[in-house]
């Protein structure tokens, strides 16, 4: 099947708030095809999914389901809706299932002792580093850029070294 663009989102499918989703959808006009792999790849809940695609054909796009071995055009029968509606279902269902395992695989590590979350941006030294020149006033914005990390990751470590000051002045 010949192409005229991939977009490709790394992104989850979990929302639709994806740049490539985003340029996909200002990209295609009238008499493109949109063709994806599968229903699961372009929304993980069924009214994501019946509103891009629903949208789309509005627009006179049509959009293909190479899995599903669907097309909709827009002059939709309803086999074609209940079809939409009920494999949307499905992956959302997969979606939920894959979300409750983990939060159970989760749940008994951190039983066994073994869960450790995720690894930390910054060795112990950094963190110091990091701490004493924000108690300076440095600016928060321009220290994260330097650590390389978020913000909100530079603000978590400033608030931790106050939790630490607050036990240890009150031991």
């Amino acid at each position: 099947m010949q192409l005229d663009r991939v977009f490709t989102d790394a992104a989850s499918g979990k929302d639709t708030d994806r740049p490539e989703l985003k340029a996909l959808v200002a990209y295609a006009r009238e008499g493109d095809m949109i063709v994806v792999h599968s229903m699961d790849r372009l929304a993980r809940n069924v009214d994501d999914l019946r509103r891009i695609v629903q949208e789309q054909t509005k627009r006179g796009i049509r959009v293909q389901f190479i899995k599903e071995n669907l097309l909709f055009t827009g002059e939709e029968s309803p086999m074609a809706n209940l079809m939409l509606t009920v494999l949307g279902a499905v992956a959302q269902f997969e979606r939920d299932l894959i979300k409750e395992r983990q939060r159970e695989g989760i749940a008994l590590a951190k039983q066994r002792g073994v869960y450790r979350g995720r690894k930390r941006a910054l060795s112990p030294e950094r963190v110091q580093e990091l701490r004493a020149r924000a108690a300076v006033g440095e600016k928060k914005a321009r220290l994260a850029r330097e650590f390389g990390i978020s913000r909100e990751t530079l603000y978590q470590y400033l608030r931790e070294s106050e939790a630490t000051e607050a036990a240890c002045s009150t031991s």
